[in-house]
């Protein structure tokens, strides 16, 4: 029996110092991808900017007209949409 005891331990150290260290390891990786996330700029959404082409002013009045008529904008809203529109 103590043999059997013995055994039984063993394994529940070796179990617990396996679940310790994976669990240390994910942390710092986990760390290590939150650090660079941070450090990392963001190209993407610049490129993204840039290779949009610009929106037809005419297209985006006619949406902007649609979201007025439906009574998604309010008329402060829908007229300062529509200059930032036309002043671009």
């Amino acid at each position: 029996m103590p043999r059997l005891l013995r055994g039984v331990a063993r394994t529940a150290v070796v179990a617990g110092t396996a679940t310790a260290v994976s669990n240390r390891v994910s942390r710092r990786q986990a760390n290590r991808w939150a650090s660079d996330d941070q450090q990392a700029p963001a190209p993407q959404q610049d490129q993204q900017a840039a290779a949009s082409p610009p929106r037809d002013p005419v297209a985006q009045l006619k949406e902007l007209g649609e979201l007025h008529a439906q009574g998604v904008l309010t008329d402060e809203e829908f007229a300062a949409q529509k200059a930032k529109i036309l002043s671009a």
